[in-house]
């Protein structure tokens, strides 16, 4: 089977893009504003067509035919942490996510944003948002999933939207989970904390036995490399880990006290691979993986939408 082909929006430092390559999908445009994040993204795959710009400023008119649409437009007009302004906020980007829909007009289509996006106060605006969709030929439906649902040790609820071409809609299901408790960040991390010979890294790993509250990332407005307000500071006490702020590097052998960690660790604690580097700050760097769409969890949904997509192309005849 070939590789179905994506354009992702809002690509950040490559979670959900990441998700969609080992989906099957092959990238053919990637935009993205953030330079760190852009750096990222030609750091670990040179062969991407990285686009640098404004989604605002980005045509689809040139990707017209693209199986799917993908991306993870900006979270703040629907964060509880928030004014919650939904099309009020001048961040609200899923007007131009239509606009590309319509300039594209891919199979399918793939966007995630947070758990606020289901509030009671954003019903006009959802109900809007799917009319428009269908007026565009498409049948589209969201779901709230749990990335701990889906192997990651992090408590992270996501609202992920898709919507499917109406004579391919059929062939979608969302997926349910692995049916396993995720990992726990002790579990995880114990080998990183371990790496320069901490003694007391068992002792740690007995402590963290709990998957790990939702990391934050921040803007570049707000947020710095630390693990969020106070109350998730707490939370993270309580797993064994200093939440202030980010380390260069593990304990070293005599160290005394509760450890922080590493952007690595939370790399990790967010589903990428250790293999996925990331370029920038330490601050930069985080900021780029506590906004990022768990590789896994856009794994799980992009495969769906994969399949669904895969029965309707024609076999090729063998040469």
């Amino acid at each position: 089977m070939d590789r179905l082909t994506c354009v992702e929006i809002c690509a950040g430092g490559g979670g959900q893009a990441l998700g969609l390559e080992q989906a099957g999908f092959e990238a053919v445009a990637l935009v993205e504003l953030d330079e760190p994040s852009c750096a990222t993204l030609r750091l670990n795959r040179p062969a991407w067509n990285v686009i640098e710009g404004n989604v605002m400023d980005f045509s689809g008119i040139a990707f017209r035919g693209v199986d799917l649409l993908a991306g993870g437009v900006p979270c703040p007009p629907f964060s509880i942490a928030g004014k919650q302004l939904g099309s009020d906020d001048e961040r609200d980007l899923f007007p131009h996510a239509l606009r590309l829909v319509h300039e594209c007009r891919p199979k399918a289509v793939m966007l995630e944003n947070v758990r606020g996006f289901l509030g009671a106060v954003f019903n006009d605006y959802r109900r809007k948002l799917r009319h428009q969709l269908e007026k565009l030929g498409y049948v589209a439906g969201w779901q709230l999933l749990n990335a701990s649902d889906f192997g990651v040790p992090q408590l992270r609820p996501r609202v992920v939207i898709v919507a499917l071409r109406k004579d391919l809609a059929k062939g979608f299901m969302w997926p349910l989970g692995t049916g396993k408790l995720a990992p726990t960040v002790g579990d995880v991390l114990h080998d990183l904390m371990a790496a320069r010979g901490w003694m007391q890294a068992d002792e740690w790993r007995e402590r963290a036995n709990d998957i790990a509250p939702t990391l934050v990332g921040g803007s570049k407005k707000h947020g710095g490399a630390d693990l969020g307000p106070t109350r998730a500071r707490r939370a993270w006490a309580s797993l064994g880990v200093n939440g202030k702020s980010l380390a260069e590097d593990a304990p070293e052998p005599e160290f005394v006290g509760m450890p922080r960690l590493t952007t690595r660790m939370t790399a990790r604690l967010q589903g990428f691979p250790d293999d996925w580097l990331f370029s920038g700050t330490k601050t930069s760097s985080y900021r780029q993986i506590g906004n990022a769409f768990p590789p896994p969890v856009a794994k799980a949904v992009a495969k769906q939408i994969f399949t669904a997509l895969a029965v309707s192309r024609p076999v090729r005849a063998a040469s």
